[in-house]
């Protein structure tokens, strides 16, 4: 039975068809609220809340889309309710193979990327806007394309190009930065210890 039609059975009541989604989806949901959020904890429970409300809504899904793209739209609005409460402390977590691939010379292989290049990657990831990041994560770690970003985000195909962009941009800025920060501690003289003078 496909998921449109479990989603019929599952607004009439039908518990076994609402399981039968929860087990299909969960993990590609869970998947994306992690790329999103950046941390384990946050990602389950913003999962379990995504079938919350889901449980809630599942009559509202009318089959103008297909019901995954509409689960994964629930997902990410729920993603970005998250980030626009006060206090949200963003905790990132490193995940091998989920990075972005596409933004510098280097990242086009993360398996292979050193651990410290992945944790900066991540850092800088969370300093994006929400907008930005949700656009970034949709586009150039979960492979979708504008047109589905447009479905997911309620924008258009030309927002999400510009978002994306301007993402890029900033987390190039980010990464520079960070590089010429890093190269600027390990050049630096050495410390000495206390009571030892540096000749002039």
């Amino acid at each position: 039975m496909t998921a449109d039609a479990d989603a019929q059975l599952a607004a009439t009541g039908d518990m076994e068809a609402f399981e039968k989604i929860y087990r299909r989806y969960h993990h590609r949901i869970y998947a994306l609220c992690l790329r999103m959020i950046r941390n384990a904890t946050q990602a389950e429970d913003l999962t379990q809340e995504v079938f919350i409300q889901l449980f809630r809504k599942i009559d509202t899904f009318r089959g103008d889309s297909s019901f995954s793209t509409w689960l994964h739209r629930l997902a990410v609005n729920q993603v970005l309710m998250h980030f626009r409460k006060p206090n949200v402390k963003s905790e990132q977590t490193t995940e091998d193979g989920t990075l972005p691939i596409r933004i510098v010379r280097g990242t086009e292989n993360p398996g292979r990327m050193a651990q410290i290049d992945r944790i900066s990657l991540n850092e800088a990831i969370s300093q994006l806007a929400p907008g930005y990041r949700a656009v970034f994560i949709l586009h150039d770690v979960s492979g979708y394309e504008h047109e589905q970003i447009g479905q997911l985000l309620g924008c258009s195909v030309g927002t999400s190009k510009s978002q994306l962009h301007k993402a890029r941009m900033k987390l190039r800025k980010l990464l520079t930065n960070r590089k010429t920060t890093q190269k600027t501690l390990t050049t630096a003289p050495p410390l000495l210890p206390l009571g030892v003078h540096q000749c002039a």
